[in-house]
């Protein structure tokens, strides 16, 4: 008896598990668009006042999961690293266009790029967040029926 119980939390456990991978590209995703909102208001702030060279500027700051790839490789070659399954290809590309555009002309060309690119930022900042909640919730609450659907069927 205590085995199959057992036996049991262990499959809701394992079927929840799964479905939290699942859900793992989206809050990757959220985590990239929020850094990358971060990073424009850190770099447009960065080009108002201080003006340090980019180089000491990558440096500065920590970040996470892929955006710090993506910061890491830019800051050692001036190529962004953008291919992961979570971005679309359009995506990929103003990403890639956003990168190719640090440290590139003057200051004032510059304010004007990043301040245009702050509101479109935020918008891929909220709807990364929105689509984690509801996509990670979905994929948790998959799992856990699967779970128990699975335990029932071997019941």
């Amino acid at each position: 008896m205590w085995v199959k119980v057992v036996v049991c939390i262990l499959i809701v456990a394992f079927c929840v598990l799964l479905g939290y991978l699942a859900g793992g590209k989206w809050r990757a995703r959220k985590q990239f668009f929020e850094q990358l909102s971060v990073f424009n208001e850190r770099y447009l702030t960065e080009l108002n006042y201080a003006r340090k060279p980019l180089k000491d500027f990558l440096a500065e700051y920590e970040y996470t999961g892929d955006f710090q790839k993506t910061v890491a490789r830019f800051a050692q070659d001036r190529t962004a690293l953008l291919e992961y399954p979570y971005l679309t290809k359009e995506e990929r590309k103003e990403c890639g266009d956003y990168f190719q555009m640090l440290g590139r002309g003057d200051a004032y060309s510059q304010k004007q790029f990043f301040s245009a690119q702050a509101a479109p930022l935020a918008a891929k900042r909220a709807e990364g967040e929105k689509q984690a909640r509801s996509r990670s919730e979905l994929y948790l609450k998959l799992g856990l029926l699967f779970g128990l659907a699975f335990i029932i069927l071997i019941l």
